[in-house]
């Protein structure tokens, strides 16, 4: 099914001139939300690398992250914990633990906060997200689990644009690269 997948994820996928003022093209996977049979098979496939690391949770930072968050969660069959970002107007109340990303491919820093009630030392974390181009948000989540005590399992990831020495570092996995895309 991971050929398949692939496959038909490629055929969704198209980069988008946003517009005047810009300076590169933007991704556009929302024809992948779309298709019943790219939904059903996302799920297992991200995970399935990941599996005999037993993760507990998953966490996925907003906003692609908190569609695909589920997915992976419900494959495993283990909870999911979104990630959030303070512009989104969306913080949930309670106590959050904060990171700070380092500077992304654009150059901007991304802070992220989880629950405090929401990971702890007994899980073992499996990030999730549609594209990991830097590293800079997985860091930040990385850094999220470190300072509530959760082990890092690794990273999950439609598609992966890193340096393989990153990628090892980080423990991400991906379907795609970005040579797999037209």
């Amino acid at each position: 099914m991971t050929a398949a997948l692939r496959a038909r994820l490629a055929e969704l996928f198209a980069w988008v001139d946003p517009g005047p003022g810009s300076s590169h093209l933007v991704s556009d996977v929302s024809r992948w939300w779309r298709d019943p049979q790219v939904l059903a098979a996302l799920g297992p496939a991200l995970v399935a690398p990941f599996r005999t690391e037993r993760p507990t949770v998953v966490v996925a930072p907003a906003v692609t992250g908190l569609m695909l968050g589920p997915l992976a969660a419900t494959a495993l069959g283990v909870g999911f914990v979104p990630a959030h970002k303070p512009g989104d107007g969306r913080l949930p109340a309670g106590p959050l633990t904060w990171a700070r990303s380092p500077p992304d491919f654009r150059g901007r820093q991304v802070d992220l906060a989880v629950r405090d009630d929401r990971l702890d030392a007994d899980d073992r974390v499996l990030m999730v997200d549609d594209w990991v181009a830097t590293g800079a948000q997985v860091r930040a989540v990385r850094d999220l689990c470190a300072a509530r005590g959760a082990h890092w399992v690794g990273v999950a990831a439609v598609v992966v644009d890193l340096p393989d020495p990153v990628a090892a570092e980080l423990g991400v996995r991906g379907l795609l690269t970005p040579a797999d895309l037209p």
